[in-house]
């Protein structure tokens, strides 16, 4: 019987790390994000940027966040790539909208949403596909 119990807990202990690695990373893009946002309010209270360059700027810096929560999230992850930085840009995406939702003080549910969620999960999986190769040829 503690044979068993032994090599479900080691069973355990292996999924763990991927889901570390996917928290890790959602948590440092939506940090990233959260940082970049503020600096680009800055920006444009003491600039003149017009109101047409809040989209894609927007899009940007949730682009870059994603990239950079991926590629340190999943720095010591040696496989599964896709999975990873989908799972990451998904998640990273929910949880942005609700923290910015939360600050602006409304929830809007629209066909936007459901894009940023599809563009975070495409460019999570593709940052999570060249991290992991990256670093297997670099071994």
């Amino acid at each position: 019987m503690k044979l068993k119990a032994k090599s479900n807990v080691q069973k355990t202990k292996n999924r763990n790390p991927l889901i570390g690695f996917i928290a890790k990373g959602t948590m440092i893009a939506l940090c990233i994000s959260l940082v970049l946002v503020l600096v680009f309010a800055f920006l444009l209270k003491f600039t003149n940027i017009p109101d047409s360059a809040i989209s894609p700027v927007n899009q940007v810096i949730k682009g870059v966040s994603i990239f950079l929560g991926v590629f340190i999230g999943l720095k010591k992850c040696k496989e599964l790539g896709l999975v990873s930085g989908l799972l990451i840009g998904f998640i990273y995406t929910l949880l942005a909208f609700l923290v910015f939702s939360i600050l602006s003080g409304s929830f809007t549910f629209n066909i936007t949403l459901l894009t940023d969620i599809v563009f975070g999960a495409i460019i999570g999986a593709i940052c999570g596909i060249i991290s992991v190769n990256i670093k297997k040829s670099s071994n």
